[in-house]
């Protein structure tokens, strides 16, 4: 098989609704997959590395844990994931220097046609076919890792917002007033791809 339809869900920062806007992905898609990226740090996180939520997971190589036996966890991300419908989840855990291999890796699992993944720093390595940038509103932040993969988004989703938003100077943009205008320009990406 080919390589599947890639939509990427990375954020301006941490906790603005990617596992959410994933989740109502996953809903409208069936049969698609998922795939979670978590970067995780030895001790440059400035954590004690046993309390880092995966420290104790790195090693040489990136770890890709796929299936629901191993990826589902009530409440957290991946396990939401599956809650939502996903056909399958990967889970991709590496260093900044293993994202490369690791989500190449990744993708060579998935067997549906399109896969949902959730993070930006892979998209250093691959493009995706659709790539949407999550934010707040009034939220002005924007982390490094954000910063360097904005040029590729294809869409800007306001989490918090209900109104519609129209356009802006580098996507389109949406909010949950207009998620199936964001469906629909998805739907319109898979039928021209595949």
């Amino acid at each position: 098989m080919s390589r599947p339809l890639v939509v990427g869900v990375g954020g301006f920062t941490s906790n603005v609704g990617k596992t959410t806007l994933m989740c109502e992905l996953l809903r409208a898609f069936p049969g698609w997959e998922a795939i979670k990226t978590t970067r995780g740090h030895y001790r440059s996180c400035g954590k004690d590395p046993h309390a880092c939520c995966v420290s104790h997971l790195l090693s040489e190589e990136p770890m890709i844990r796929s299936g629901r036996e191993a990826t589902y966890e009530a409440g957290k991300d991946t396990g939401r994931y599956w809650d939502a419908g996903a056909a399958n989840v990967h889970w991709l855990i590496a260093t900044d220097d293993q994202i490369e291999k690791g989500i190449n890796e990744a993708l060579s699992h998935v067997a549906s046609k399109g896969v949902f993944i959730e993070g930006n720093s892979f998209s250093q390595f691959v493009r995706p076919d659709y790539f949407v940038m999550v934010r707040r509103s009034g939220l002005d932040q924007i982390k490094k890792s954000a910063k360097a993969v904005l040029p590729r988004a294809s869409a800007v989703y306001v989490s918090d917002d209900n109104s519609n938003l129209g356009t802006s100077d580098y996507a389109r943009v949406f909010s949950a007033s207009s998620l199936p205008l964001l469906f629909s320009d998805l739907r319109n990406i898979t039928t021209n791809i595949t």
